[in-house]
């Protein structure tokens, strides 16, 4: 066996996540549908959220049975701290411990900053950071005491160069890199790793919601010149998750749009 055929095999053979339990937020669509089929595909056993989409999470669950995986779903609005602390405990119950913790739940409510209502600055900054905390602080105890876990928060492009008339989302986006950042260093030392993977412009249904003209616009500013795939992040997410010696860090995957 040739030397880069070995590191080939035994790359594949790390990625074997038989018996880990990951949740995936926002699971139902879009990115964390893609991150939810891509750890049930490597042998893990996958719990997902979905706030309202009860009909999208049940495809995505039938999806990754019958492509011989394993996914439960709950409905949890994650911006509320006890219905995100039952979904921990609700998986804690069902399989004793809690692996990967992937923080992807988001939401936009776009408008330029002097007509944001309160409303869309808060309902943002919940569901897309507050969220984060909520979920997180009630999966840190078990994985102190595991001495392993796997963090990775979906931040985005947007949390690091800004977007017209995003303030609320860049804010929330922005502030999950510093919480990363943070968590990593009090977390080193016990076999936890917190990262961060900041996707660029991705074809999914929230870019389908961007005029067609603008779209064409952003793509000519794409060094690569095309849209990303929920594929192409959840292949970061996979890197994450296989190492041992990253953390505090963030992955872009932007088609070298922020450098």
């Amino acid at each position: 066996m040739t030397t880069a055929v070995k590191q080939v095999a035994e790359t594949s053979e790390q990625l074997n996540l038989r018996g880990k339990i990951a949740i995936v937020t926002g699971g139902s669509r879009g990115i964390g549908s893609t991150i939810a089929k891509e750890l049930a595909k490597q042998g893990a056993e996958v719990v997902f959220n979905y706030n309202a989409s009860k009909e999208a999470a049940e495809a995505v669950v039938e999806e990754i049975r019958r492509a011989g995986g394993s996914a439960t779903a709950y409905q949890a609005n994650l911006a509320c701290i006890e219905e995100a602390h039952q979904l921990i405990e609700k998986t804690k119950e069902q399989f004793g411990r809690i692996d990967i913790l992937v923080n992807n739940a988001g939401i936009t409510r776009d408008r330029t900053f002097r007509k944001m209502s309160p409303q869309e600055w808060n309902e943002v900054i919940n569901v897309n950071l507050n969220s984060v905390y909520h979920t997180t602080s009630a999966v840190i105890h078990t994985m102190l005491e595991q001495k392993y876990g796997r963090i990775i928060n979906i931040s985005s492009i947007i949390g690091q160069a800004g977007g017209f008339g995003q303030t609320n989302y860049s804010a929330a986006k922005a502030g999950m890199i510093g919480f990363t950042k943070s968590l990593a260093l009090e977390t080193a030392k016990s076999g936890i790793t917190v990262n961060a993977v900041c996707p660029g412009y991705i074809e999914t249904e929230m870019t389908q919601e961007i005029p067609e003209k603008i779209m064409e616009q952003l793509v000519e500013k794409i060094p690569m010149q095309r849209l990303g795939t929920t594929n192409e992040v959840a292949e970061a997410v996979l890197f994450l998750i296989n190492s041992n010696y990253i953390t505090g860090q963030c992955i872009n995957v932007n088609g070298g749009l922020y450098m």
